[in-house]
């Protein structure tokens, strides 16, 4: 399969025990703080801070936007650094998308900037850092803290859902955290529109329903994350393997570790396919498991963003009733039967 790999499944995890989950870039890709960025960034008026991300290709800094007085986040991408995909295919997309979404639990987009050598992305902030380091910190959650970041990152990608985009990495390090510690869904480089397979009708709900017959080919996101159909190079569902994620990352809310062993391929797969064990000796509700199960399932069985919204579970932590993302999403499931989700001709990247 042609594929970008992301950061994260090119620096494989530790063991689980240290829940060393994902890497968090390649150091020797820093961006120098040179004079020359310096000065482009004070031109738009942003005063470049201290270093709080690393990525394949760039580096993340907080910045001062001396305009509006407010803290930014300045993600910086070396065209030197990056590949030719990544900049023709991939970047375009990834802000493309992002100019168009604004949700409360999404990372907002401010501004692009692209010189001869560098693009600069700024983005909202988020102080609180992410939940892969308040697990590494502090354990396993307690079930009304896991309830209430899964449930917000859930409204998030309804959200996006809802507008027939889907993220394809989701994982912890990618669930910021303001300073109230409210989910911040970002990373948005392997998000994509999906297309609509009958572009003849103009209604927006039929575009939406229709492009759930859309299948991806691109390897996404990390291995400890991705759904049996991506380990195993098969096309697949976008909105299904997001939601494959999302049970990747409820289990590890309240376990404090990755349900499959993604140290060994081979083992993984084996996993994968099998139903997942959640440890007995913990003080986990029925409900919760029962969530946990419908989403790490084969993609025919899985449950759906809108399974999801109307979970038992979730609804005891739902901070609000996302009216017009379940409309928009009933109609886009209402004549898609549950054996044909994942079944279509329309493969793309």
């Amino acid at each position: 399969m042609a594929s970008r790999e992301t950061e994260a499944s090119k620096h494989q995890s530790a063991p689980q025990r240290k829940l060393n989950i994902m890497g968090k870039g390649d150091t020797s890709e820093t961006i120098p703080a040179t004079p020359t960025y310096r000065s482009v960034m004070e031109e738009y008026g942003y005063e470049v801070g201290k270093v709080i991300g690393h990525g394949s290709y760039g580096t993340v800094y907080e910045a001062y936007y001396t305009k509006q007085k407010v803290l930014v986040a300045v993600k910086i991408i070396s065209k030197k650094k990056a590949s030719d995909d990544y900049l023709n295919k991939f970047l375009p997309r990834e802000i493309q998308v992002m100019k168009v979404l604004r949700h409360k639990y999404l990372i907002n987009f401010y501004q692009a900037i692209e010189t001869t050598s560098r693009v600069y992305i700024i983005l909202e902030l988020a102080q609180g850092g992410d939940v892969l380091e308040w697990i590494q910190r502090y354990g396993a959650c307690s079930e009304t803290l896991a309830g209430k970041w899964f449930s917000q990152m859930a409204l998030g990608i309804a959200y996006l859902h809802s507008k027939g985009i889907v993220h394809r990495d989701l994982k912890l390090e990618n669930l910021l955290l303001d300073k109230r510690e409210n989910v911040k869904i970002s990373d948005f480089g392997f998000a994509k529109m999906v297309p609509s397979s009958q572009p003849v009708r103009s209604s927006s709900s039929y575009r939406q329903m229709s492009c759930l017959s859309h299948l991806s080919q691109t390897y996404c996101g990390s291995f400890a994350y991705a759904c049996p159909e991506i380990l195993l190079g098969l096309p697949y569902n976008p909105f299904l393997s997001d939601t494959w994620s999302m049970g990747v990352i409820l289990y590890t809310l309240v376990v404090a570790r990755l349900p499959f062993d993604d140290t060994n391929l081979k083992k993984l797969l084996r996993e994968t396919q099998k139903e997942v064990t959640i440890p007995a000796n913990l003080n986990i509700s029925q409900e919760c498991k029962n969530l946990i199960l419908q989403l790490l399932r084969p993609a025919n069985k899985r449950a759906t963003i809108l399974d999801v919204l109307k979970d038992p579970w979730m609804l005891k932590f739902q901070p609000e009733q996302p009216v017009n993302e379940l409309k928009l999403l009933e109609a886009m499931y209402q004549s898609v039967s549950a054996p044909n989700r994942h079944q279509s001709l329309d493969i793309t990247t």
